[in-house]
């Protein structure tokens, strides 16, 4: 009996980190045009790392500044279960949700306007492997972004 209630406590105290955790954003932003590093976990992007397992390519600018913040934003939120955070001149964080277990991915875009690019950032805050999710939802967003300036 004892020990089912050491292993209870163990389980408990686990998930109330990882609630916690989860909850808590990291320390993010764009400084001197490039973001934070990615940490060693496989479970993030950026098209800024030198990393080739979590390389992802940066986007076009649409037409200018406004309008591809516009149509990013519009990505994000036909994607779902995303919640903007900040979103300064040249930089947008968002906060994707994942379904089943609610963990949150933080999500960056900066805009530089000088190289006309879009870089991203995304990376879990929980967990050590994210199973590729959030190489699959930058695939998702581009796309849907590419097709989307393509209408406009």
């Amino acid at each position: 009996m004892k020990i089912g209630l050491g292993i209870l406590a163990v389980v408990l105290i686990v998930v109330l980190v990882m609630m916690s955790k989860n909850m808590k954003t990291p320390e993010l932003g764009v400084e001197d045009g490039l973001f934070k590093p990615l940490s060693s976990k496989p479970n993030g992007v950026s098209t800024q790392t030198k990393d080739e397992d979590k390389l992802v390519e940066p986007l076009p600018f649409s037409k200018d500044l406004d309008s591809t913040k516009a149509l990013i934003i519009e990505v994000c939120k036909s994607y779902g279960d995303v919640k903007i955070v900040k979103e300064e001149r040249n930089y947008i964080h968002v906060v994707f949700t994942t379904g089943k277990m609610k963990y949150n991915d933080d999500a960056e875009f900066y805009f530089d306007e000088n190289s006309q690019l879009v870089h991203y950032r995304s990376e879990s805050r929980i967990g050590y492997s994210d199973m590729g999710l959030n190489r699959e939802r930058y695939d998702a967003l581009a796309s849907s972004y590419n097709k989307l300036m393509e209408e406009n």
